[in-house]
């Protein structure tokens, strides 16, 4: 079992280390770290690193190397990679 602090480590470690290869494992395993941490005190040392990790996430998908899970509708009911495509 992780102390607090060996958790707040190893979020902060994941957020460091992330890259386009690893942000989907990475932020998987943090959110997973997250969800064990029993105070909201804990928590609120990691929000920024959790904050960057899922920016590192959204900016990444939309740089077309994967879409999350859900795809989300634009105007006229495209997608943005559709969007995209047809300009």
């Amino acid at each position: 079992m992780l102390s607090a602090d060996d958790k707040v480590a190893e979020i902060k470690r994941l957020y460091y280390q992330t890259n386009r290869a690893t942000i989907k494992q990475d932020f998987a395993k943090a959110i997973d770290l997250l969800k064990t941490m029993s105070t909201e005190e804990e928590r609120e040392r990691v929000a920024v690193y959790m904050d960057g990790l899922s920016q590192m996430r959204s900016d990444w998908a939309r740089m077309g190397k994967w879409t999350p899970k859900a795809k989300t509708k634009t105007e006229k009911g495209k997608t943005n990679r559709d969007r995209k495509r047809t300009t």
